[in-house]
């Protein structure tokens, strides 16, 4: 969407002092003339962009001036504030913030005012990540490697990586980067690191492959599955799957058949129903999980 490319590239010029139309046409996969239209609509809206030709030209936002207090009423402009804002919420600064005060003395009470919608992009403890955040964006701009104690489901590790992307995805950051153990890209989720540090050294010249939502290849699943679940928790199965994912029996319960990426992170999700979840298909995995549950019971016995 248009707007959301507005965004983006505000928030690329807030970064850098100077970006080309060229580069900037390359990150949003548009043409420069597309670009060119963009910046046309940010400076209509009230921001300069200022564009200069040459070998060192490029586009970067003026410096020193003020805005009329009312461009911040229109809806493109609520829109651009909300999603800048939204950035600062995990950033441990106020980098975002700080534009919108170089944009009017009085802006922050009029976008407070006028604009209902707020973006919140942050974890109940802001500490898990934002300084993780900050550490690993100087990385990414130094070019230096990064290094960190990773929590994974299988080990307990000590990681290098090359740091490229920084991502907020399935409501979570990750950091997406050459992993120097595993001698391939790898993505870490930030909230399971500790001792983040930069290491200092610089990352090594390479071609980097566009990054892909790999996580989302596990919707084909590799198991097949029926559950039974208890209409107490409808509200859970159209809130993460949708209404049109399941069937009613004459009872009422909730009957539903899918995939899963593997045997044991689907018994870790059906445990978190408690006694309102019951597999019904396969009859081995039936079995298996009624054998856990038996381990579960022993423990709690003893």
């Amino acid at each position: 969407m248009k707007i959301d490319r507005q965004i983006g590239i505000l928030s690329i010029l807030l970064q850098k002092d100077k970006v080309t139309t060229s580069e900037l046409a390359e990150k949003f996969e548009v043409s420069r003339r597309t670009i060119m239209r963009d910046i046309e609509d940010i400076n209509r809206a009230g921001i300069p962009i200022v564009t200069t030709q040459g070998q060192n030209g490029g586009v970067t936002i003026m410096e020193n001036y003020k805005m009329d207090r009312t461009v911040l009423a229109t809806a493109e402009m609520q829109a651009i504030f909300t999603g800048l804002q939204s950035l600062d919420s995990v950033s441990g600064t106020n980098r975002y913030r700080q534009l919108m005060e170089k944009l009017s003395v009085d802006h922050a009470n009029t976008v407070n005012v006028d604009n209902h919608i707020l973006i919140d992009l942050s974890g109940w403890d802001k500490s898990l990540v934002s300084g993780k955040i900050e550490l690993i964006k100087a990385a990414m701009e130094k070019r230096e490697k990064i290094c960190f104690t990773y929590f994974s489901p299988n080990e307990d590790s000590e990681r290098e990586i090359e740091p490229y992307h920084l991502i907020f995805q399935w409501s979570s950051w990750y950091v997406w980067g050459y992993c120097v153990e595993r001698r391939n890209f790898r993505m870490f989720k930030l909230t399971r690191m500790t001792n983040l540090q930069r290491t200092g050294e610089k990352c090594e010249e390479r071609i980097v492959p566009e990054y892909t939502c790999e996580k989302l290849l596990h919707t084909k699943g590799e198991i097949e599955v029926v559950v039974k679940f208890d209409k107490a928790v409808r509200w859970r199965l159209v809130d993460e799957w949708g209404k049109n994912t399941f069937e009613e029996d004459v009872e009422g319960n909730l009957i539903t058949s899918f995939t899963w990426s593997d045997v044991s992170s689907f018994y870790n999700w059906i445990l978190t129903f408690g006694a309102k979840a019951e597999i019904l298909k396969p009859e081995s995995y039936r079995q298996e999980f009624a054998e856990l549950l038996e381990k579960i019971q022993k423990k709690y016995e003893s």
